[in-house]
């Protein structure tokens, strides 16, 4: 199978391309990013694969990326603006860029004949749930413009489908965490702000109380549940992807250590999200093998890598924390 996947070089994309690689039935990967939040050096493990082909592109220029196409037999679509405050100072970036990017993908397909899409669509589309765990077919109410958009982008896709007869897996992502998570922006995903902060010996600042819980899911988990759709004959489903087991920001923090700071909560915030998974378990025979205490694990190990250099020194500790935000941007 010869693949395209549409922000390859981010957080989750990258970690998808890497396990895409290792994988027999992938013949070919081309991978289509812009490179304003993804990175080249992302890819770094698999910078020297014969597999794969990576595009500087934006899925917002039609005739840029409609070449890339050409004898795909299946897309997943990543590319996104993901940051919920910008989205409410700048919606009509988000809408260019997940609705106008998304039909793009799609009008490209079209053209090019390229039969199934697998996106990667958002929990936030419930908003504040009146179900736990919360099952697909849970009334969407998206709160903010990122969430509107992404569910729009879901629509979108639901639409070319019918029409078109193009097929489609929609995968709703819920809290998704991992070495390589995003760490700028003032309200990125809570374990990159940790990290920043467990980076520069900050406090940790932790929203309202801290009991509030997240359903976090370890990123491999969600790049095992994107190579499920990729091979599955199921079509035109969607699926929630989530460890359904919730956890609370606190306990987060405390796999993570450090002194703890709290900040007054934010409106329109959801008490907790809980991903009802039974459907992906039974459809994709899909489910979670991380847990959160093995996934922290794993991205302080990659932090304490650094620390382990010869000569460690005050000025030395200041160069690789810079390194380290840059790599992680």
């Amino acid at each position: 199978m010869n693949i395209l996947v549409t922000g390859g070089a981010g957080f989750i994309g990258s970690h998808l391309c890497e396990y895409l690689n290792k994988k027999k039935i992938i013949k070919k990967i081309v991978i289509i990013d812009n490179l304003e939040d993804g990175s080249k050096k992302n890819l770094s493990a698999v910078s020297n694969s014969k597999k794969i082909k990576l595009f500087k592109c934006d899925i917002r220029n039609l005739n840029s990326i409609n070449p890339k196409f050409k004898n795909i037999d299946c897309v997943v679509h990543l590319a996104a603006l993901s940051d919920i405050v910008p989205s409410i100072t700048d919606p009509i970036n988000y809408l260019s860029t997940n609705v106008i990017g998304t039909m793009n993908v799609l009008e490209c397909m079209r053209k090019n004949k390229v039969k199934k899409i697998i996106y990667a669509a958002s929990s936030s589309c419930y908003g504040i749930p009146n179900k736990y765990p919360t099952p697909e077919t849970q009334k969407i109410n998206p709160k903010y413009p990122y969430a509107f958009s992404k569910n729009i982008g879901e629509r979108t896709i639901k639409h070319w489908s019918n029409v078109y007869g193009i097929n489609y897996i929609s995968l709703r992502l819920f809290n998704v965490y991992g070495t390589r998570s995003r760490t700028h922006g003032a309200y990125g995903a809570a374990l990159g702000v940790f990290l920043k902060q467990k980076l520069s010996n900050s406090p940790l600042t932790i929203v309202g109380n801290g009991n509030q819980k997240r359903d976090f899911v370890y990123v491999t988990d969600v790049a095992e549940a994107f190579y499920l759709s990729i091979k599955s004959k199921i079509n035109n489903k969607i699926f929630n992807v989530g460890s359904g087991k919730p956890k609370s920001v606190n306990e987060l923090a405390g796999y993570i250590g450090g002194k703890k700071v709290f900040i007054p909560k934010r409106p329109g915030e959801p008490y907790i999200t809980h991903a009802n998974i039974k459907n992906i378990r039974k459809y994709l025979n899909w489910r979670p093998k991380i847990s959160l205490k093995e996934g922290i694990n794993k991205v302080l190990k990659e932090i304490n890598y650094w620390k382990k250099a010869p000569l460690w020194t005050p000025k030395k500790i200041e160069q690789t924390t810079r390194i380290w935000f840059k790599y992680l941007k």
